[in-house]
């Protein structure tokens, strides 16, 4: 089992990134919030992954924290319905803290706004993951590629919300307050944070 990977980041886009390692270059399927926190192509990049084998290829994702790479595998093994193409949809629509939040609260509207998640795929996330979520600690956002700097969910959380109240829709607030902690690092007050999104 490939548990993480370390190279030169010779390629990224959105959903995909190709590190450079040992001279082999691995194809690296990446949610967007993984993305978001790439380094320069050319840096060195460390993802931690999840191999999926299937009769007729071998397909690696990978991730910018442990904590996001284990909630993939949790959807993607306890959550029918929900295979790798699905999981990270919905993991490059929200952050973890945002989806975490989503499903302790039952809020199946915010999750089926997920593309190929409808209602029933997203009130299974929450029968499914709820009492999983609920008894894990809640997971802190990595601002940097190699996953060394941490921001707290409350702060992500609370940030968004006041986004939501002025009118965001909830995926643009944490798209918007996400690029914020990536601009302003992981200490900034959730004041800070919602300034920037709103750029003053």
């Amino acid at each position: 089992m490939i548990t993480f990977i370390t190279g030169s980041l010779t390629e990224a886009s959105p959903l995909r990134a190709v590190i450079e390692l040992n001279g082999l270059g691995y194809e690296v399927n990446i949610p967007v919030t993984t993305a978001e926190r790439l380094p320069a192509v050319g840096k060195l990049v460390k993802l931690h992954t999840h191999v999926v084998y299937r009769e007729d290829a071998q397909m690696l994702y990978g991730f910018a924290t442990t904590e996001d790479r284990d909630f993939f595998r949790m959807m993607i093994e306890h959550v029918s319905g929900v295979g790798p193409k699905v999981a990270l949809s919905i993991m490059s629509r929200l952050s973890l803290p945002l989806l975490t939040q989503a499903i302790r609260d039952s809020d199946v509207t915010t999750l089926s706004k997920c593309p190929g998640i409808g209602k029933k795929t997203a009130e299974r996330l929450v029968i499914e993951l709820r009492n999983r979520v609920e008894s894990a600690s809640a997971p802190a956002v990595a601002v940097t590629g190699s996953g060394t700097s941490a921001v707290a969910a409350g702060t992500v959380n609370d940030a968004v919300a006041a986004l939501v109240v002025l009118g965001y829709k909830t995926a643009d607030a944490d798209k918007a307050i996400r690029q914020a902690v990536l601009a302003l690092g992981a200490d900034a007050p959730t004041e800070q944070l919602i300034k920037h999104a709103l750029g003053r």
